[in-house]
């Protein structure tokens, strides 16, 4: 499960690269992304891409051994498409974005803190299918996993971060649920490196 990304491009060049929108009190973020960090994100609104920066991690409400509620846990990863929670979001099309990230970690097993980093070396920036919604931790994202490629498998087993080829983008953003799901494929490996 991917719990940490970098993003090393300024938000220019993400407005550039993405051909979206830059809102001019657009708050500046960190390189590095954790769980509860806001992250910039690029969606669709009014027609037109924009960025925006969102706190990654979309809360749970969770219920204490005896009902009680506790604080909600951050989700950052949306691995089944078909969970009710995940359903109605992945429905709606304004509430999906792109994540943009230059690399991404999974962790070495059994090593602690240690990372496995990856890129995509032919690409500036690449992005994860994401959504988003708004909160009580005002407007929030994940992104999506899937089954890890050739690549990934060896280091880490269990999961991948879904990454979109360019030419996707719009059926992500825009196109109904079900070839928006559709995308939800290893990436392939050949295009990708161990950094």
């Amino acid at each position: 499960m991917c719990n940490q990304y970098r993003q090393m491009k300024t938000k220019e060049n993400l407005a550039k690269l993405f051909d979206a929108r830059l809102p001019s009190d657009l708050p500046g973020v960190t390189e590095e992304l954790f769980p509860k960090r806001a992250g910039l994100v690029v969606r669709k609104e009014g027609g037109e891409r924009l960025v925006e920066a969102m706190k990654w991690g979309i809360p749970l409400a969770m219920r204490g051994a005896k009902g009680q509620p506790i604080a909600p846990k951050p989700v950052t990863n949306v691995r089944n498409l078909t969970s009710p929670f995940w359903k109605s979001t992945l429905a709606r099309p304004e509430w999906r974005c792109l994540v943009p990230f230059t690399s991404f970690a999974e962790p070495k097993i059994g090593q602690g803190r240690e990372c496995w980093w990856f890129d995509l070396p032919s690409c500036e920036v690449a992005a994860f299918a994401g959504i988003w919604r708004p909160s009580e931790w005002g407007n929030v994202f994940a992104f999506l996993t899937c089954e890890p490629n050739p690549l990934v498998a060896p280091l880490h087993p269990k999961a991948m971060p879904v990454i979109l080829a360019p030419e996707d983008y719009d059926t992500w953003l825009e196109g109904d649920t079900n070839d928006a799901c559709s995308l939800a494929q290893p990436f392939p490996s050949q295009l990708m490196r161990v950094a």
